[in-house]
């Protein structure tokens, strides 16, 4: 090895750290971002379960499940499940 083929190697590795660092500096700020996110989703999440809003308890139940089928992103069929909560939403179980 020559002077000139060490120096690029050198510049190479110099890159490739910086480029390492850079990578680990985005990936920490997403992370942080997601996290925040995540926190506020579940705060809001939380307060809206804790509520006791009238009616019936199917009536929570059908506000916490999505029922836009183009949104879903489940493989499996989940239509019998979510006209079973609809169901149950207009005509409650007698107890």
């Amino acid at each position: 090895m020559d002077g000139e083929e060490k120096e690029e190697i050198e510049e190479w590795r110099e890159r490739a750290k910086k480029e390492l660092n850079d990578w680990y500096e985005r990936r920490d700020e997403q992370l942080g971002k997601t996290q925040a996110s995540n926190r506020a989703d579940e705060e809001a999440f939380v307060s809206d379960r804790d509520e006791l809003p009238g009616g019936h308890d199917w009536e929570r139940v059908c506000r916490m499940c999505d029922f836009n089928p183009k949104g879903t992103k489940n493989t499996k069929d989940v239509s019998r499940m979510r006209s079973i909560f609809l169901q149950l939403k207009q005509t409650p179980l007698a107890q």
